[in-house]
């Protein structure tokens, strides 16, 4: 059906869980797979107290997100199993549906699969769903595991 799986990956035990699904799926369809990870491009800030304060320097916090990025895939790639090969791509974006999405386009996926944090009530509301962000602003179709 699919020929192209964009598959973003966080690192956290719901994308972990879902790339057994995302294997399955692959190896039905014999679709390549390419994993995706947004970070985000501005360093923290971080202040020790009120009047001092240091930062990450922009080079710094690149390398950090590089590293975290390569540990995720290498995660990803090894729970996919060895039937399944994926690429990989890190997007550095504030926001993670628009990283998502520049990463469809740049890996020219036919359908994006998700992992739903199945958030819902007071923390569904307060903070949104990236799920739905890429849903509403895609025309590609999306998959979304549970």
């Amino acid at each position: 059906m699919f020929k192209h799986l964009l598959v973003p990956v966080d690192g956290s035990d719901i994308s972990k869980k879902s790339l057994k699904k995302v294997a399955e799926l692959a190896k039905a369809d014999g679709a390549s797979v390419t994993l995706v990870y947004v970070s985000d491009p501005l360093p923290p800030m971080v202040y020790s107290d009120s009047t001092m304060g240091y930062g990450i320097t922009q080079k710094d916090h690149q390398k950090v997100c590089d590293s975290y990025a390569k540990d995720v895939f290498k995660k990803a790639v090894t729970a996919l199993g060895a039937g399944v090969t994926a690429k990989t791509l890190h997007i550095a974006n504030t926001n993670l549906s628009e990283g998502i999405l520049d990463g469809a386009k740049k890996s020219k996926a036919d359908v994006i699969v998700m992992a739903s944090h199945k958030r819902t009530g007071i923390s569904g509301l307060l903070l949104g769903s990236e799920t739905h962000e890429v849903i509403v602003h895609t025309k590609l179709p999306v998959l979304v595991l549970g």
